[in-house]
Protein backbone atom coordinates (compact mmCIF):
# COMPACT_ATOMS: atom_id res chain seq x y z
CA UNK A 1 0.00 0.00 0.00
CA UNK A 2 1.39 3.41 -0.94
CA UNK A 3 1.58 6.34 1.42
CA UNK A 4 -1.30 7.98 -0.39
CA UNK A 5 -3.60 5.04 0.17
CA UNK A 6 -4.72 1.97 -1.81
CA UNK A 7 -4.60 2.07 -5.60
CA UNK A 8 -7.94 2.05 -7.33
CA UNK A 9 -8.10 0.04 -10.53
CA UNK A 10 -9.43 2.01 -13.47
CA UNK A 11 -12.53 0.48 -15.00
CA UNK A 12 -12.45 0.47 -18.78
CA UNK A 13 -15.61 1.90 -20.28
CA UNK A 14 -17.66 -0.70 -22.15
CA UNK A 15 -17.44 -0.57 -25.93
CA UNK A 16 -20.35 1.26 -27.58
CA UNK A 17 -23.03 -1.01 -29.03
CA UNK A 18 -23.90 -0.78 -32.72
CA UNK A 19 -27.33 -2.05 -33.68
CA UNK A 20 -28.41 -3.63 -36.94
CA UNK A 21 -29.41 -0.36 -38.59
CA UNK A 22 -26.22 1.40 -37.52
CA UNK A 23 -24.14 -1.38 -39.07
CA UNK A 24 -26.30 -1.27 -42.17
CA UNK A 25 -25.82 2.45 -42.71
CA UNK A 26 -22.08 2.20 -42.11
CA UNK A 27 -21.83 -0.58 -44.69
CA UNK A 28 -23.92 1.27 -47.27
CA UNK A 29 -21.92 4.46 -46.82
CA UNK A 30 -18.62 2.69 -47.44
CA UNK A 31 -20.02 0.76 -50.36
CA UNK A 32 -21.28 4.03 -51.92
CA UNK A 33 -24.85 2.73 -51.80
CA UNK A 34 -26.29 5.63 -49.80
CA UNK A 35 -25.40 8.01 -52.62
CA UNK A 36 -23.72 7.35 -55.93
CA UNK A 37 -20.05 8.29 -55.82
CA UNK A 38 -18.05 10.36 -58.28
CA UNK A 39 -14.90 8.36 -58.93
CA UNK A 40 -13.09 6.51 -61.68
CA UNK A 41 -13.79 2.82 -62.13
CA UNK A 42 -10.19 2.06 -61.20
CA UNK A 43 -10.44 4.00 -57.95
CA UNK A 44 -13.75 2.32 -57.07
CA UNK A 45 -12.42 -1.18 -57.71
CA UNK A 46 -9.43 -0.31 -55.53
CA UNK A 47 -11.60 1.02 -52.71
CA UNK A 48 -13.91 -2.01 -52.72
CA UNK A 49 -10.90 -4.40 -52.71
CA UNK A 50 -12.34 -5.88 -55.89
CA UNK A 51 -15.81 -6.89 -56.95
CA UNK A 52 -17.24 -10.39 -57.05
CA UNK A 53 -17.12 -11.37 -60.72
CA UNK A 54 -17.76 -15.08 -61.18
CA UNK A 55 -20.58 -13.97 -63.47
CA UNK A 56 -18.85 -11.80 -66.09
CA UNK A 57 -21.43 -9.02 -66.21
CA UNK A 58 -22.02 -8.63 -62.45
CA UNK A 59 -19.40 -5.88 -61.93
CA UNK A 60 -21.18 -3.67 -64.45
CA UNK A 61 -24.40 -3.65 -62.43
CA UNK A 62 -22.43 -3.30 -59.19
CA UNK A 63 -20.65 -0.20 -60.50
CA UNK A 64 -23.80 1.24 -62.11
CA UNK A 65 -25.42 1.23 -58.66
CA UNK A 66 -22.42 2.85 -56.99
CA UNK A 67 -20.96 5.41 -59.41
CA UNK A 68 -22.29 8.54 -61.08
CA UNK A 69 -21.56 8.70 -63.88
CA UNK A 70 -20.60 5.17 -64.90
CA UNK A 71 -19.68 4.17 -68.44
CA UNK A 72 -19.44 0.42 -69.11
CA UNK A 73 -16.89 1.08 -71.82
CA UNK A 74 -14.56 2.48 -69.14
CA UNK A 75 -14.51 -0.88 -67.41
CA UNK A 76 -14.18 -2.75 -70.71
CA UNK A 77 -11.21 -0.59 -71.69
CA UNK A 78 -9.53 -1.29 -68.34
CA UNK A 79 -9.91 -5.03 -68.90
CA UNK A 80 -8.48 -4.86 -72.41
CA UNK A 81 -5.73 -2.51 -71.21
CA UNK A 82 -4.79 -4.95 -68.42
CA UNK A 83 -5.34 -2.38 -65.68
CA UNK A 84 -7.95 -4.65 -64.09
CA UNK A 85 -8.34 -8.42 -64.39
CA UNK A 86 -10.72 -11.20 -63.38
CA UNK A 87 -8.83 -13.52 -61.04
CA UNK A 88 -9.77 -15.93 -58.25
CA UNK A 89 -8.82 -14.46 -54.88
CA UNK A 90 -10.96 -14.07 -51.73
CA UNK A 91 -12.79 -17.29 -50.91
CA UNK A 92 -11.15 -18.65 -54.08
CA UNK A 93 -13.91 -17.03 -56.14
CA UNK A 94 -13.38 -14.90 -59.23
CA UNK A 95 -13.06 -11.18 -58.50
CA UNK A 96 -12.51 -8.14 -60.63
CA UNK A 97 -9.25 -6.72 -59.26
CA UNK A 98 -6.84 -3.96 -60.11
CA UNK A 99 -3.58 -5.19 -61.61
CA UNK A 100 -1.76 -4.51 -58.33
CA UNK A 101 -4.31 -6.48 -56.33
CA UNK A 102 -4.31 -9.30 -58.90
CA UNK A 103 -0.61 -9.73 -58.14
CA UNK A 104 -1.13 -9.57 -54.37
CA UNK A 105 -4.44 -11.04 -53.23
CA UNK A 106 -4.21 -14.48 -54.91
CA UNK A 107 -0.80 -14.92 -53.26
CA UNK A 108 -2.16 -13.84 -49.89
CA UNK A 109 -5.11 -16.24 -50.17
CA UNK A 110 -3.25 -19.14 -51.81
CA UNK A 111 -4.03 -21.40 -48.85
CA UNK A 112 -7.74 -21.20 -49.70
CA UNK A 113 -7.14 -22.63 -53.16
CA UNK A 114 -4.88 -25.33 -51.80
CA UNK A 115 -7.64 -26.39 -49.40
CA UNK A 116 -9.97 -26.65 -52.38
CA UNK A 117 -7.61 -29.12 -54.05
CA UNK A 118 -6.66 -31.14 -50.98
CA UNK A 119 -10.19 -31.41 -49.60
CA UNK A 120 -12.95 -33.81 -50.57
CA UNK A 121 -14.70 -33.17 -53.86
CA UNK A 122 -15.70 -34.70 -57.19
CA UNK A 123 -12.08 -34.69 -58.40
CA UNK A 124 -10.42 -35.96 -55.22
CA UNK A 125 -9.50 -39.39 -56.59
CA UNK A 126 -7.46 -37.82 -59.38
CA UNK A 127 -5.94 -34.88 -57.53
CA UNK A 128 -5.00 -36.65 -54.30
CA UNK A 129 -2.88 -39.10 -56.29
CA UNK A 130 -0.77 -36.34 -57.88
CA UNK A 131 2.20 -34.27 -56.82
CA UNK A 132 0.44 -30.91 -56.71
CA UNK A 133 3.66 -28.94 -57.13
CA UNK A 134 4.29 -30.80 -60.39
CA UNK A 135 0.72 -30.18 -61.53
CA UNK A 136 1.01 -26.46 -60.80
CA UNK A 137 4.37 -26.23 -62.62
CA UNK A 138 3.01 -28.06 -65.66
CA UNK A 139 -0.09 -25.88 -65.76
CA UNK A 140 2.01 -22.72 -65.51
CA UNK A 141 4.31 -23.81 -68.32
CA UNK A 142 1.41 -24.64 -70.64
CA UNK A 143 -0.65 -21.52 -69.97
CA UNK A 144 2.28 -19.11 -70.15
CA UNK A 145 3.21 -20.53 -73.53
CA UNK A 146 -0.36 -20.19 -74.82
CA UNK A 147 -3.56 -19.01 -73.12
CA UNK A 148 -6.26 -21.63 -73.50
CA UNK A 149 -9.68 -22.80 -72.38
CA UNK A 150 -10.04 -25.09 -69.34
CA UNK A 151 -11.05 -27.96 -71.64
CA UNK A 152 -7.96 -27.57 -73.81
CA UNK A 153 -5.74 -27.24 -70.71
CA UNK A 154 -7.16 -30.48 -69.33
CA UNK A 155 -6.37 -32.32 -72.56
CA UNK A 156 -2.81 -31.00 -72.58
CA UNK A 157 -2.29 -32.05 -68.96
CA UNK A 158 -3.61 -35.53 -69.68
CA UNK A 159 -0.71 -36.01 -72.06
CA UNK A 160 1.45 -36.07 -68.91
CA UNK A 161 -1.05 -37.81 -66.61
CA UNK A 162 -2.96 -40.20 -68.91
CA UNK A 163 -5.00 -41.68 -66.07
CA UNK A 164 -6.32 -38.32 -64.94
CA UNK A 165 -9.66 -36.91 -66.04
CA UNK A 166 -9.07 -33.69 -68.03
CA UNK A 167 -11.69 -31.81 -66.00
CA UNK A 168 -9.99 -32.82 -62.74
CA UNK A 169 -6.54 -31.77 -63.93
CA UNK A 170 -7.75 -28.37 -65.12
CA UNK A 171 -9.71 -27.93 -61.89
CA UNK A 172 -6.55 -28.53 -59.87
CA UNK A 173 -4.57 -25.93 -61.82
CA UNK A 174 -7.37 -23.39 -61.43
CA UNK A 175 -7.10 -23.68 -57.63
CA UNK A 176 -3.31 -23.88 -57.46
CA UNK A 177 -2.43 -20.94 -59.72
CA UNK A 178 -3.52 -17.32 -60.01
CA UNK A 179 -5.24 -17.39 -63.40
CA UNK A 180 -6.64 -14.48 -65.37
CA UNK A 181 -9.76 -14.92 -67.47
CA UNK A 182 -8.63 -12.98 -70.50
CA UNK A 183 -10.68 -10.60 -72.68
CA UNK A 184 -12.83 -10.42 -74.71
CA UNK A 185 -14.74 -12.32 -72.01
CA UNK A 186 -16.47 -9.81 -69.68
CA UNK A 187 -15.87 -6.87 -72.01
CA UNK A 188 -19.08 -4.85 -72.48
CA UNK A 189 -20.67 -5.49 -75.87
CA UNK A 190 -18.45 -8.44 -76.68
CA UNK A 191 -18.47 -12.16 -75.94
CA UNK A 192 -15.84 -14.80 -75.47
CA UNK A 193 -15.12 -18.17 -73.91
CA UNK A 194 -13.23 -18.60 -70.66
CA UNK A 195 -9.54 -18.53 -71.56
CA UNK A 196 -6.86 -18.76 -68.89
CA UNK A 197 -3.31 -17.55 -68.50
CA UNK A 198 -1.27 -16.64 -65.42
CA UNK A 199 -1.21 -13.21 -63.83
CA UNK A 200 2.52 -13.06 -64.50
CA UNK A 201 2.07 -13.67 -68.22
CA UNK A 202 -0.93 -11.36 -68.60
CA UNK A 203 0.22 -8.43 -66.48
CA UNK A 204 3.92 -8.66 -67.32
CA UNK A 205 5.00 -8.51 -63.68
CA UNK A 206 5.89 -11.01 -61.02
CA UNK A 207 3.31 -11.68 -58.30
CA UNK A 208 4.14 -10.31 -54.86
CA UNK A 209 6.76 -12.32 -52.99
CA UNK A 210 5.26 -13.01 -49.57
CA UNK A 211 7.50 -15.90 -48.56
CA UNK A 212 9.08 -13.84 -45.78
CA UNK A 213 6.72 -14.03 -42.77
CA UNK A 214 7.15 -10.36 -41.89
CA UNK A 215 6.34 -9.28 -45.44
CA UNK A 216 3.34 -11.60 -45.51
CA UNK A 217 1.99 -10.32 -42.20
CA UNK A 218 2.47 -6.69 -43.19
CA UNK A 219 0.55 -7.26 -46.43
CA UNK A 220 -2.24 -9.05 -44.57
CA UNK A 221 -2.57 -6.21 -42.07
CA UNK A 222 -2.93 -3.68 -44.87
CA UNK A 223 -5.58 -5.76 -46.60
CA UNK A 224 -7.53 -6.09 -43.35
CA UNK A 225 -7.48 -2.31 -42.95
CA UNK A 226 -8.75 -1.94 -46.51
CA UNK A 227 -11.52 -4.43 -45.76
CA UNK A 228 -12.63 -2.37 -42.78
CA UNK A 229 -12.65 0.78 -44.92
CA UNK A 230 -15.05 -0.89 -47.36
CA UNK A 231 -17.03 -3.30 -45.13
CA UNK A 232 -16.58 -2.35 -41.47
CA UNK A 233 -17.26 -2.26 -38.61
CA UNK A 234 -16.52 -5.97 -38.50
CA UNK A 235 -15.67 -8.85 -36.20
CA UNK A 236 -12.77 -11.23 -36.63
CA UNK A 237 -15.24 -13.79 -37.95
CA UNK A 238 -16.48 -11.27 -40.52
CA UNK A 239 -12.96 -10.64 -41.83
CA UNK A 240 -12.32 -14.37 -42.04
CA UNK A 241 -15.55 -14.98 -43.94
CA UNK A 242 -14.68 -12.29 -46.48
CA UNK A 243 -11.13 -13.36 -47.23
CA UNK A 244 -11.53 -17.11 -46.71
CA UNK A 245 -8.61 -17.41 -44.28
CA UNK A 246 -8.76 -18.52 -40.63
CA UNK A 247 -6.94 -17.66 -37.39
CA UNK A 248 -6.95 -13.92 -38.00
CA UNK A 249 -7.59 -12.94 -34.36
CA UNK A 250 -3.88 -12.13 -33.81
CA UNK A 251 -3.95 -9.83 -36.84
CA UNK A 252 -6.87 -7.81 -35.46
CA UNK A 253 -5.31 -7.81 -32.03
CA UNK A 254 -2.07 -6.47 -33.47
CA UNK A 255 -4.00 -3.65 -35.14
CA UNK A 256 -6.00 -2.77 -32.04
CA UNK A 257 -3.94 0.34 -31.36
CA UNK A 258 -4.94 1.72 -34.79
CA UNK A 259 -8.62 0.84 -34.47
CA UNK A 260 -11.70 1.60 -32.41
CA UNK A 261 -13.82 -1.13 -30.87
CA UNK A 262 -17.59 -1.60 -30.67
CA UNK A 263 -20.00 -4.37 -29.71
CA UNK A 264 -22.77 -5.85 -31.78
CA UNK A 265 -26.17 -6.09 -30.15
CA UNK A 266 -26.81 -9.00 -27.81
CA UNK A 267 -28.50 -12.01 -29.33
CA UNK A 268 -31.64 -13.77 -28.07
CA UNK A 269 -29.57 -15.58 -25.44
CA UNK A 270 -28.60 -12.28 -23.87
CA UNK A 271 -24.89 -12.98 -24.31
CA UNK A 272 -22.76 -9.97 -25.27
CA UNK A 273 -22.52 -9.31 -28.98
CA UNK A 274 -19.29 -9.87 -30.87
CA UNK A 275 -16.52 -7.33 -30.66
CA UNK A 276 -16.37 -5.19 -33.78
CA UNK A 277 -13.29 -3.38 -35.06
CA UNK A 278 -13.26 -0.26 -37.19
CA UNK A 279 -11.14 2.58 -38.51
CA UNK A 280 -11.44 5.65 -36.28
CA UNK A 281 -12.42 8.08 -39.02
CA UNK A 282 -14.56 5.77 -41.18
CA UNK A 283 -18.15 6.92 -41.82
CA UNK A 284 -20.80 5.66 -39.40
CA UNK A 285 -24.01 7.48 -40.34
CA UNK A 286 -26.96 7.71 -37.99
CA UNK A 287 -29.25 4.66 -38.12
CA UNK A 288 -32.16 6.81 -39.36
CA UNK A 289 -30.20 8.08 -42.38
CA UNK A 290 -32.40 7.57 -45.50
CA UNK A 291 -31.24 4.82 -47.85
CA UNK A 292 -32.38 4.79 -51.49
CA UNK A 293 -33.50 1.76 -53.46
CA UNK A 294 -30.48 0.03 -54.95
CA UNK A 295 -30.22 -2.94 -57.33
CA UNK A 296 -27.31 -5.33 -56.74
CA UNK A 297 -26.04 -8.08 -59.03
CA UNK A 298 -25.92 -11.75 -58.15
CA UNK A 299 -23.13 -12.51 -55.66
CA UNK A 300 -22.47 -8.88 -54.77
CA UNK A 301 -19.78 -8.78 -52.09
CA UNK A 302 -21.93 -6.56 -49.89
CA UNK A 303 -24.05 -9.66 -49.25
CA UNK A 304 -21.21 -12.16 -48.84
CA UNK A 305 -18.51 -10.48 -46.80
CA UNK A 306 -19.66 -10.93 -43.20
CA UNK A 307 -20.18 -13.95 -40.98
CA UNK A 308 -23.23 -12.12 -39.61
CA UNK A 309 -25.15 -10.93 -42.67
CA UNK A 310 -28.04 -9.59 -40.61
CA UNK A 311 -26.80 -6.06 -41.20
CA UNK A 312 -28.19 -6.27 -44.76
CA UNK A 313 -30.29 -9.41 -45.19
CA UNK A 314 -32.33 -11.47 -42.74
CA UNK A 315 -31.72 -15.19 -42.50
CA UNK A 316 -35.25 -15.93 -43.78
CA UNK A 317 -34.73 -13.72 -46.82
CA UNK A 318 -31.29 -15.20 -47.44
CA UNK A 319 -32.83 -18.67 -47.46
CA UNK A 320 -35.51 -17.44 -49.86
CA UNK A 321 -32.74 -16.61 -52.31
CA UNK A 322 -31.21 -20.09 -52.19
CA UNK A 323 -31.31 -22.09 -55.41
CA UNK A 324 -30.59 -25.78 -55.88
CA UNK A 325 -27.80 -25.01 -58.36
CA UNK A 326 -26.07 -22.63 -55.96
CA UNK A 327 -26.86 -19.59 -58.08
CA UNK A 328 -28.62 -16.53 -56.72
CA UNK A 329 -30.64 -13.82 -58.44
CA UNK A 330 -29.86 -10.14 -58.19
CA UNK A 331 -31.16 -8.44 -55.06
CA UNK A 332 -32.89 -5.15 -54.32
CA UNK A 333 -32.26 -3.03 -51.25
CA UNK A 334 -35.16 -1.07 -49.79
CA UNK A 335 -34.39 1.08 -46.75
CA UNK A 336 -30.95 -0.50 -46.86
CA UNK A 337 -32.04 -4.14 -46.54
CA UNK A 338 -32.74 -6.88 -49.08
CA UNK A 339 -36.44 -6.73 -49.94
CA UNK A 340 -36.67 -8.30 -53.41
CA UNK A 341 -34.97 -10.34 -56.10
CA UNK A 342 -34.64 -9.30 -59.73
CA UNK A 343 -33.81 -10.68 -63.15
CA UNK A 344 -33.81 -9.35 -66.71
CA UNK A 345 -35.90 -11.05 -69.37
CA UNK A 346 -35.61 -10.42 -73.11
CA UNK A 347 -38.66 -11.09 -75.32
CA UNK A 348 -38.18 -10.11 -78.92
CA UNK A 349 -37.55 -6.36 -78.86
CA UNK A 350 -38.62 -5.78 -75.24
CA UNK A 351 -36.43 -6.02 -72.16
CA UNK A 352 -38.37 -6.57 -68.94
CA UNK A 353 -36.81 -6.22 -65.52
CA UNK A 354 -38.82 -8.52 -63.25
CA UNK A 355 -38.80 -7.87 -59.49
CA UNK A 356 -40.04 -10.50 -57.03
CA UNK A 357 -40.90 -8.87 -53.71
CA UNK A 358 -40.01 -10.63 -50.46
CA UNK A 359 -42.36 -8.42 -48.44
CA UNK A 360 -45.05 -5.81 -49.10
CA UNK A 361 -43.84 -2.28 -49.82
CA UNK A 362 -45.28 1.14 -49.17
CA UNK A 363 -46.48 3.00 -52.25
CA UNK A 364 -43.54 5.42 -52.22
CA UNK A 365 -41.05 2.53 -51.94
CA UNK A 366 -42.71 0.70 -54.81
CA UNK A 367 -42.64 3.80 -57.02
CA UNK A 368 -38.96 4.38 -56.26
CA UNK A 369 -38.22 0.73 -57.01
CA UNK A 370 -40.06 0.91 -60.34
CA UNK A 371 -38.11 4.00 -61.42
CA UNK A 372 -34.75 2.47 -60.51
CA UNK A 373 -35.72 -0.80 -62.19
CA UNK A 374 -36.56 0.93 -65.44
CA UNK A 375 -33.26 2.82 -65.38
CA UNK A 376 -31.38 -0.46 -64.84
CA UNK A 377 -33.29 -2.16 -67.67
CA UNK A 378 -32.28 0.66 -70.01
CA UNK A 379 -28.67 0.31 -68.90
CA UNK A 380 -28.49 -3.48 -69.27
CA UNK A 381 -30.48 -3.66 -72.51
CA UNK A 382 -29.65 -0.44 -74.28
CA UNK A 383 -30.28 -2.11 -77.65
CA UNK A 384 -33.89 -3.08 -76.83
CA UNK A 385 -36.69 -1.17 -78.53
CA UNK A 386 -38.79 -1.09 -75.36
CA UNK A 387 -38.17 -1.46 -71.63
CA UNK A 388 -40.66 -2.67 -69.08
CA UNK A 389 -40.82 -3.38 -65.35
CA UNK A 390 -42.85 -6.15 -63.72
CA UNK A 391 -43.13 -6.11 -59.92
CA UNK A 392 -44.52 -9.35 -58.50
CA UNK A 393 -46.00 -9.20 -55.00
CA UNK A 394 -44.74 -11.36 -52.18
Amino acid sequence: MSASGPRVARMQAPAPVLGRRALNRALLARQHLLARHEASVLDEVTHLVGLQAQAPWSPYTALWSRLAPFSPTELGDLLVGREVARVAAMRSTVHLLTADDALLLPVLTAAVGERGVRGKGPFSDTLHALDLAELAAAGREILEAEPMTPARLGERLRERWPQGAPEALAHGVRYLLALVQTPPRAVWGRSGATVWTTTRAWLGREPEDLDDPETHDAALRQVVLRYLAAFGPASTADVQRWIGLTRLAPVLEGLRGELVAFRAESGPSGRPGRELFDLPDAPRPAPETPAPVRFLPDFDNVLLSHADRGRIVSEDDRQAFARANGLTPGSVLVDGFVAAAWSLRRDRATATLEVQLLRPLARAERDEMAAEAEALARFLAEDADAHDVAIVNA
